[in-house]
């Protein structure tokens, strides 16, 4: 967990794009029931940047990157360009979870993640 967030630290830091919120914080050890539940043992940062087109973007992808290579998840709530790639390998139950789905319901963030 330390090393990922020293990771994301130095990306931020290179891309010199300032967040004009950053909130870190810890998760107990204890594993959260629900299929698409964001909580799980480990650490979160929040941060909220003001969107400069490509250069955002390519920041993002490499910020996606640590998050993915530690095994991470990006927060579905708070994300709006999130990519299906990340959403699956971010929760590992997402499969089970479709036999759930209401095939009259829909929404922009669905119709993103589940192409």
């Amino acid at each position: 967990m330390k090393e990922a967030a020293q990771a994301l630290f130095d990306r931020l830091k290179k891309g010199g794009q300032g967040s004009f919120l950053a909130v870190f914080k810890t998760f107990g050890a204890q594993p959260s029931r629900g299929l698409l539940s964001f909580p799980r043992p480990g650490a979160t940062l929040a941060l909220d940047f003001p969107n400069r087109g490509e250069d955002t973007l390519k920041l993002f992808r490499e910020l996606d990157a640590v998050v993915a290579e530690a095994g991470g998840a990006l927060y579905p709530a708070k994300d709006a360009r999130m990519s299906p790639q990340m959403f699956e390998r971010g929760f590992p139950a997402l499969q089970r979870f479709t036999a759930f789905l209401d095939p009259h319901f829909s929404s922009s963030f669905w119709r993103r993640v589940m192409p």
